[in-house]
């Protein structure tokens, strides 16, 4: 028994697609875990972990464990291919058909691919998906609400780039065009909470003016329609994502309507390095898959008067019934709310 086994056995897996991989007693040494939960057994394990989800990934580091962006220079690039994978099968199913067209693009042939997770979130769509991609599939376990499937990988013909898509939409004073991916919130389509923050906006952020431009935050960019609009108004503008298909789609949609500005990995605060700014605006999430999970939103208000500078503001969209206002008043004092639609609200608090 080697030490990463005698380390690993003394936990249990904690989340059921996890305790159903334990079960199966298999060497997983060198596998990719692709689009892991968290999950102590498996950061205490062994394999590597390729995620877009920066808190997925610092954990796995934080724990001495390799962990990779599928944005990264990739091991695989330099002969280093896993002897397997395991595909964790995400809330979106499109998302899930993205990650194995990925693995299929950059896994040598004939790798061996394990898909997993909970039958109400789909894993067993993944049978017509296989087949309709010429994949063989056997179902190898089923436990806990949770199902396993195992394959091979082949090329099939079908670049993973297709899914990223583009729109054009017009928040009111002009259009622009977005690029969108299945891994970014509102896929496709303009969020209604979001719209309602950018019919706000114009009356309470100042224009720049001059060459003086304002450092506006774009807290959790999504697809980058904040940051294309702030930028597209002369804000001098940094969006940041914990998630790296949505950084990616920010610096794509503003690389597409010719506008400059920064598109960073941040677990909300964590990359800027004590910057402040003029402005933070944001469409907090409130969701981890299928969970509803404040601690993003509560740390992006608690922590914020630490990142603007005097005067600044917050502003944000939520839906109506979230519990933001207590955060609120006890980071700022007070708060005011700006618009209020009966779905959403969007509120402003100012560092005094």
């Amino acid at each position: 028994m080697n030490a990463e086994t005698i380390r690993s056995s003394t936990l249990r897996a904690e989340t059921p697609a996890c305790q159903l991989l334990e079960r199966q007693g298999l060497d997983y040494r060198g596998w990719w875990w692709v689009a892991p939960p968290r999950d102590t057994w498996l950061e205490a394990g062994q394999g590597t972990a390729v995620s877009a989800d920066l808190g997925v990934r610092a954990a796995w580091l934080a724990a001495g464990r390799p962990a990779i962006s599928p944005f990264a220079a990739l091991p695989v690039q330099a002969g280093g291919a896993p002897p397997g994978a395991v595909l964790f099968w995400p809330k979106s199913h499109a998302l899930g058909e993205w990650w194995l067209l990925w693995l299929c693009a950059i896994l040598p042939e004939g790798t061996p691919l394990q898909l997993v997770g909970e039958n109400q979130g789909g894993v067993r769509r993944v049978l017509k998906v296989l087949a309709a991609l010429g994949l063989g599939c056997r179902k190898r376990d089923s436990a806990r609400r949770c199902s396993l499937f195992e394959t091979r990988l082949a090329r099939v013909g079908i670049d993973p780039d297709a899914a990223w898509t583009t729109f054009e939409t017009d928040p009111g004073d002009g259009p622009l065009t977005l690029t969108s991916h299945p891994g970014v919130f509102g896929h496709g389509k303009l969020d209604a909470g979001t719209l309602l923050l950018l019919e706000t906006l114009p009356g309470v952020l100042p224009t720049a003016e001059g060459d003086v431009l304002e450092d506006v935050l774009d807290m959790g960019c999504g697809d980058g329609i904040l940051a294309a609009w702030l930028a597209r108004r002369g804000a001098r503008v940094t969006a940041v994502d914990v998630n790296a298909f949505a950084v990616e789609a920010s610096r794509r949609t503003l690389a597409a309507n010719d506008l400059v500005g920064e598109a960073l990995e941040s677990d909300v605060y964590s990359a800027l390095d004590g910057r402040t700014f003029a402005a933070i605006v944001s469409n907090p999430p409130f969701h981890q898959e299928r969970a509803v999970d404040y601690g993003p939103a509560a740390r992006l208000i608690l922590e914020a008067p630490d990142h603007l500078e005097a005067g600044g503001q917050l502003i944000i969209v939520a839906n109506a019934f979230l519990p933001y206002p207590d955060l609120l008043e006890r980071a700022f004092g007070g708060f005011e709310i700006l618009a209020d639609d009966r779905r959403f609200r969007v509120y402003r608090a100012i560092r005094g």
